[in-house]
């Protein structure tokens, strides 16, 4: 971080681009690289939140919790007013947000993770492989002959939705429904919102907490061995369980994290690999670069554009003097195109010696609580996928626009595909 106290401002042409535009949103890298290079910490115009792009300062920033804090609600920070109504309409028939795990900083945060960390196992995620690996079969049984899919509707989405469905004790068959529940419980921190806007995603949230507060009642009488049932029960003699309010809060950051991140990691792996037929012959070729392929996915198209952090106390960085109590949004999608730290960063290369250094999972005490699980199933899925089908190719033109409107995400809308059926 830079200690000078002069400030900076950042070039017309970068103040008249909008972060918030969608087309922006969906091909952000020149962006970037313009950031990179004029303006590394960038305020945009349209609501006062500073934007941090290069890596060493996201890595640097994720790791200082007494300067940044994530004790902060990110739909207040982009709604303003219309976050606090946002709440309301919550409290009115359900549970408003409160801070919970990622949302808190220590000590409050040892205490949450060291109860989730008992549930969410390396053991738990080696036992589930068998279970990744016979689904993402069972999906491709079901369109392997007709030579085409819509490779999210059909498996991107319900390989990861159907797994953590099922191990949070849901209906699996039930992944459509979970991923709009994700997708609301995300928009309130990646567009700003009319008020029609608001109750119908108000509405979509409390379906979601009025089954969820149903399934913590009924684990709490009957427990089943799935992931609810030990959050309900995790605490032990003396230790505070978690409270409804929390319960529910922690259920939207597993389900946001468990449905959206790893479908988009999934769908955009196989179309990099459609685009650089290269790269994907090396793979065939040479399947032991597949984790490194995972990294690399990861790295260029990064699911997690952004997260955001409050500022606790004045500081400076790069210059640019920040207040206590503004809002930053760490970039991830910037960082891991730094081209400081990732040479040529817009180059697919899963030979790429040091892809695992992204930040696509987050970092420091905060790093994402379910990468073990996003790995094996984007490495899994992408292996299947690479067995059983061949011949890859777009089938017909991206929805204009491609992309669902997100400030802080890149879900694709779909992909459809066409290939041919690999002789086993």
């Amino acid at each position: 971080m830079d200690d000078s106290t002069s400030s900076r401002t950042c070039p017309v042409s970068i103040e008249s681009t909008s972060l918030l535009d969608e087309k922006i949103l969906a091909d952000p890298w020149e962006f970037y690289a313009q950031l990179h290079a004029e303006c590394p910490v960038y305020k945009m115009p349209e609501t006062g939140i500073y934007v941090v792009t290069k890596h060493e300062d996201v890595a640097s920033i994720m790791r200082d919790t007494e300067t940044f804090s994530n004790v902060i609600l990110a739909m207040e920070a982009l709604q303003g007013d219309n976050g606090r109504r946002y709440q309301e309409m919550l409290k009115e028939k359900g549970w408003e947000h409160v801070h919970v795990l990622h949302r808190t900083d220590p000590p409050k945060h040892a205490g949450h993770r060291k109860l989730v960390d008992r549930v969410f196992t390396a053991a738990r995620v080696r036992d589930l492989v068998p279970e990744v690996e016979a689904l993402a079969h069972e999906l491709i049984d079901k369109f392997v002959e007709k030579g085409s899919c819509d490779l999210i509707k059909d498996f991107a989405l319900p390989l990861p939705g159907m797994i953590l469905g099922e191990q949070l004790g849901l209906d699996k068959t039930q992944f459509a429904r979970f991923q709009k529940w994700a997708l609301a419980m995300l928009a309130t921190s990646n567009e700003i919102m009319s008020d029609d806007r608001l109750r119908e995603i108000a509405d979509i949230e409390l379906d979601a907490q009025h089954y969820l507060a149903k399934v913590f009642e009924d684990r709490r009488n009957t427990p089943t061995g799935d992931l609810i049932s030990d959050l309900v029960h995790v605490a032990e003699d003396g230790e505070d369980p978690f409270t409804e309010h929390e319960l529910q809060n922690l259920l939207n950051q597993l389900i946001t994290g468990g449905y959206e991140t790893t479908t988009s990691a999934i769908a955009h792996g196989l179309w990099l690999l459609i685009q650089h037929p290269e790269q994907y012959e090396k793979l065939r070729e040479k399947p032991e670069l597949l984790k490194r392929f995972v990294d690399e996915t990861l790295r260029l198209e990064s699911p997690v554009q952004g997260i955001m952090r409050s500022v606790t106390k004045d500081t400076v960085l790069r210059g640019v003097a920040l207040k206590a109590g503004d809002t930053l949004i760490l970039r991830f999608g910037a960082a891991n195109q730094d081209p400081e730290k990732f040479e040529c960063p817009r180059k697919f290369d899963i030979e790429r010696k040091n892809a695992h250094a992204h930040l696509s999972f987050g970092g420091g005490i905060h790093a994402c609580l379910g990468q073990q699980l996003a790995r094996q199933e984007i490495l899994i899925g992408i292996r299947v996928l690479l067995e059983r089908l061949e011949n890859f190719s777009i089938d017909a033109d991206f929805p204009e626009p491609a992309y669902v409107y997100s400030l802080n995400f890149r879900p694709l809308k779909a992909l459809p595909i066409k290939f041919t059926k690999r002789a086993l």
